[in-house]
């Protein structure tokens, strides 16, 4: 009899144990849940560039990827990834986009993507940040900076809005065109429309 008591009494605290481990492993299930998860709409969203020039060079790219993720509802760990399919360039003109294809400006046959992978978020104002990020275009990359801003914060859906400035010649674009004169500032605006599709409302700086 006494041992029979030390088994059951030795099944209980095993019960016990498991339990326990249990209700440990809860709480960082709950938490993996608890992070933001936003869907992109390209078809309500654009990529555009502009240049400085003495006949109008201005366009859209067609065809790109963007991300936004965050490891929890603080803002500030958000990461935006931007990838551009660089031959899908359009500008309105066969001739001007054939020249921004080539090597001496995109390369896209070396190089077909121009991304951005933002490595720091500041919350710089109620609705606005400044995203400092790796910028990539014909294979060089260097830090840059993109300035945001954020509408429709706390209904789960808003638009991202922001631009971006680069000196064409950091980047080994130092070729004009024909009879074109061409400033070295490019501004680059993106506009993205986000949907929270699972996950808690992010948290902005008051």
């Amino acid at each position: 009899m006494k041992r029979k008591k030390l088994t059951l009494a030795g099944m209980r605290l095993a019960g016990l144990c498991f339990l326990a481990s249990v209700v440990l492993l809860l709480p960082s299930v709950g938490r993996a849940q608890e992070v933001p998860v936003f869907a992109i709409t390209p078809v309500e969203s654009s990529i555009k560039f502009d240049v400085e020039a003495s006949v109008a060079i201005k366009g859209t790219f067609n065809q790109w990827n963007a991300a936004l993720t965050l490891t929890s509802p603080d803002v500030t760990t958000a990461v935006l990834d931007v990838e551009i399919q660089a031959a899908t360039v359009d500008t309105g003109s066969g001739m001007k986009n054939s020249k921004l294809k080539s090597a001496d400006f995109f390369d896209v046959v070396q190089n077909p993507l121009i991304t951005f992978k933002s490595t720091k978020i500041v919350q710089s104002g109620p609705n606005t940040f400044e995203v400092d990020g790796d910028f990539t275009i014909r294979g060089v990359t260097r830090s840059e900076k993109l300035t945001l801003t954020v509408s429709g914060k706390g209904t789960g859906s808003g638009q991202i809005s922001g631009t971006l400035y680069f000196d064409r010649k950091d980047y080994g674009m130092n070729s004009g065109i024909p009879f074109i004169k061409i400033a070295n500032r490019v501004e680059v605006t993106v506009a993205l429309k986000a949907n929270r599709v699972s996950g808690p409302p992010v948290v902005f700086k008051q």
